[in-house]
């Protein structure tokens, strides 16, 4: 899953995006609120978590304009306003959610995968392939009872491959979802992940895992 903060405090920007990386997502991070709508019109997220009190140009407006544009992705706004009023106000410019600050980042981490489990088609927890199993909330993979260690990259590659079976995906694609903005990728990052990944599968998985030339990669089992 790829997100974006939109938080101008640098200190708690900072926590909240090295939080939500060690729980396994991509997140790429804003400082204002004009640089956040044009990260959020230009870059496929799964969710925004987006402060209301930025410079440039406020949450609500970003909230709003976005809307209009036809940008549908689940926004979870942050805020230090706790009237009922304020609340209302941000859910009626669009928002999805409405967390108020100060907050335990176990809470806010429990409203983004509610809303991560809210788009057209529910994203589950768990994915399979065979005697495969990858549990998204333990972050464990297993195949039968034997657990496979990969890296926190390897593990959302193999997410994204997961629930996107039998399709071809570019790595322009995989780039987009796996890897942040801020990473530093080269030209073959994404084949020398795919290669790691496959020994680690061994196997029929390392097999299900297809390359397809001129194109990108396809997990087809």
């Amino acid at each position: 899953m790829r997100l974006l903060l939109v938080e101008d405090e640098a200190k708690l920007n900072f926590s909240i995006k090295k939080g939500l990386e060690q729980k396994g997502y991509a997140v790429d991070s804003a400082f204002d609120g004009e640089e956040g709508e044009l990260f959020a019109k230009n870059q496929d997220y799964d969710l925004v978590i987006l402060d209301i009190l930025l410079p440039k140009k406020d949450g609500l407006t970003v909230c709003t304009d976005l809307r209009h544009a036809g940008v549908h992705v689940p926004i979870l706004f942050l805020t230090a306003k706790d009237a009922l009023e304020d609340k209302v106000v941000g859910l009626d410019s669009g928002a999805d959610d409405y967390l108020i600050k100060p907050f335990a980042f176990t809470e806010l981490l429990a409203r983004v995968r509610a809303l991560l489990r809210r788009p057209k088609t529910v994203l589950p927890a768990v994915l399979k392939s065979h005697e495969l199993t990858l549990d998204t909330a333990a972050q464990t993979v297993q195949i039968g009872r034997s657990e496979v260690s990969l890296t926190r990259r390897e593990f959302q590659l193999l997410e994204y491959f997961l629930r996107n079976k039998n399709t071809v995906l570019t790595r322009e694609q995989i780039l987009d979802h796996v890897w942040d903005m801020a990473a530093d990728t080269f030209s073959n990052t994404v084949d020398a992940h795919v290669k790691n990944l496959r020994k680690k599968l061994k196997g029929a998985y390392a097999g299900y895992l297809q390359t397809v030339r001129g194109m990108g990669y396809r997990y087809t089992d």
